[in-house]
């Protein structure tokens, strides 16, 4: 890292944490115009499908490329920490997208912008931490309790993540738009359990790395989520009057 970048970094990953804090309160006024909350005014947008590959797709890459530029090939244990990373993204970028339906709303090409500068500049601090503290992680760090822990809260919030997923694209039949109340697995206590195993994945990565970039990025995940979850929550119980009533929005029987 050279000595601008040095001075930077400390600065970028503050000014995460404090952006986050900022968008946090900020989208509990104002829901992001795709999905179930589109709504016109927000400009031209794009097909859903290829919304979710261009969003998506700058996280692995730059990630990837600055983990490698900081010289990051140490062994196992930083490997394992770069393919929980690219696990989830590819799956972001290149799977989910294509499980869409065909019928799904369009994505204001504004969002889209925003949320390829977040996953750049996110991409950016974990990668380049990584790359740089790559021999801090060493066969020591692999077994003890923040890698283990974290890891395994990952691999929870993955599989959360990848049911409720399932859940609602199975939802509708070939041609259907009608939006359903989603039912089974965490769906029995939150409206919104693939954004509740997102936090569990990331809160899990905070761990399991130990580091600032980790931290901001997991608060960076909980800013966007937790009001987004809440304003689902809300819809779901204006749109259906037999919501389940014990549901809350993401967090069990507490919010």
């Amino acid at each position: 890292m050279g000595p601008l970048e040095t001075q930077w970094f400390p600065l970028l990953t503050g000014a995460g944490l404090v952006l986050a804090a900022l968008v946090f309160f900020a989208l509990f006024f104002v829901s992001a115009p795709y999905g179930r909350h589109a709504r016109p005014g927000w400009g031209p947008s794009l097909n859903s499908r290829l919304a979710w590959m261009l969003m998506e797709f700058p996280s692995p890459a730059v990630f990837l490329a600055c983990f490698l530029w900081g010289h990051g090939a140490q062994g196992g244990c930083v490997w394992a920490l770069v393919l929980l990373w690219l696990i989830h993204y590819t799956h972001r970028a290149f799977i989910f997208p294509l499980r869409l339906h065909e019928h799904a709303r369009r994505t204001p090409l504004l969002i889209v912008l925003f949320a390829i500068l977040f996953n750049v500049f996110n991409g950016y601090l974990n990668g380049r931490y990584l790359g740089l503290h790559a021999a801090d992680y060493g066969p020591a760090w692999i077994a003890g309790p923040r890698f283990l822990l974290g890891a395994l809260g990952f691999a929870a919030g993955f599989a959360i993540n990848l049911h409720a997923d399932q859940v609602l694209i199975a939802l509708r039949r070939p041609g259907e738009t009608a939006y359903k109340i989603p039912r089974g697995g965490f769906y029995r206590w939150v409206s919104c359990p693939n954004y509740l195993g997102e936090l569990i994945e990331w809160s899990g990565w905070a761990l399991a790395t130990w580091s600032l970039p980790g931290l901001s990025f997991a608060l960076w995940t909980a800013a966007n989520l937790i009001p987004r979850a809440r304003a689902h929550h809300a819809w779901y119980r204006r749109q259906f009057p037999d919501y389940p009533p014990g549901r809350t929005a993401i967090l069990p029987f507490l919010f």
